[in-house]
């Protein structure tokens, strides 16, 4: 069955970095565009970045654009968020997932909380 697996989240102070990873699992990775979504206290999930099959088509919501990298391994099948000068308003759970296979389980997903 399909597992997606969120790590890397923690808690930094605003300026601070952090690198997030996905493992996937369970259907062709490399056959699917993937992306990283976020939800914030009493907010609705929003996707934050999208990565192409080949890596070559990268899209990202305004809000993160410039500060945040999407990347991806096939050869791993994973997928990572690198967050750069984080603001408390990217406080959120983060959750990856294929935008083609909406019936797929959401993973657990990994807590990022930007505080001093």
């Amino acid at each position: 069955q399909v597992q997606l697996v969120e790590s890397g989240g923690g808690l930094v102070q605003p300026g601070g970095s952090l690198r997030l990873s996905c493992a996937a699992s369970g259907f062709p990775f490399k056959d699917y565009n993937m992306r990283w979504y976020r939800q914030g206290p009493g907010k609705e999930r929003e996707w934050v970045a999208h990565i192409s099959i080949g890596g070559a088509a990268i899209d990202y919501v305004d809000s993160v654009n410039g500060r945040f990298v999407i990347s991806r391994d096939n050869a791993k099948n994973m997928v990572y968020l690198h967050m750069n000068n984080l603001k408390a308003e990217d406080t959120a759970m983060y959750y990856c997932h294929a935008p083609s296979r909406p019936a797929d389980s959401w993973g657990p997903g990994t807590q990022v909380t930007v505080s001093s």
